[in-house]
């Protein structure tokens, strides 16, 4: 499947980044193309695949059983803001989920695609089809989000 080529690579290395390991971004990029291939779609961009993988690699960490897997991998710190990031917080495996469950769909992927994908204010817009605006503000919630958690001790808010 040429598109499998061509995106494959990107797609595999993101969801690794994301979850940690080969073997369960292997599982991701895999169901994305076999979802495709029953669906007869070669349609596709790579924002789309990017989109996709990012979802279902939320999902995976979504779920409790991922998330102690997770914690048992990296320890305490999965996610620590880049050089082009000013928040030079790190994010826990524990906070990551805490937020993922907390947020809305749009501002999880917002949260990844800044924190963990170090994309600019203007690329996340472009991805996403929405305004500057608009993923500024998703920023805040999320920065919201982080202080409601952080000052109940780390625990579900």
């Amino acid at each position: 499947m040429e598109i499998y080529r061509r995106y494959g690579p990107a797609l595999l290395r993101k969801c690794e980044r994301m979850l940690g390991n080969r073997p369960d971004a292997e599982d991701v990029v895999q169901g994305i193309f076999v979802d495709l291939y029953r669906r007869g779609r070669t349609d596709v961009d790579l924002p789309y695949l990017y989109r996709a993988a990012t979802s279902r690699c939320l999902n995976r960490i979504r779920d409790s059983r991922r998330r102690r897997e997770l914690l048992d991998l990296h320890g305490e710190v999965l996610i620590s803001a880049g050089p082009g990031v000013p928040e030079q917080r790190a994010i826990s495996v524990d906070l990551l989920a805490q937020l993922v469950n907390k947020l809305d769909g749009k501002s999880a992927e917002i949260l990844v695609y800044r924190y963990l994908d170090q994309m600019t204010g203007d690329e996340i817009a472009d991805l996403l089809g929405v305004s500057r605006r608009a993923v500024t503000k998703r920023l805040t919630k999320i920065r919201t989000a982080l202080e409601v958690i952080a000052n109940n001790g780390g625990g579900e808010a």
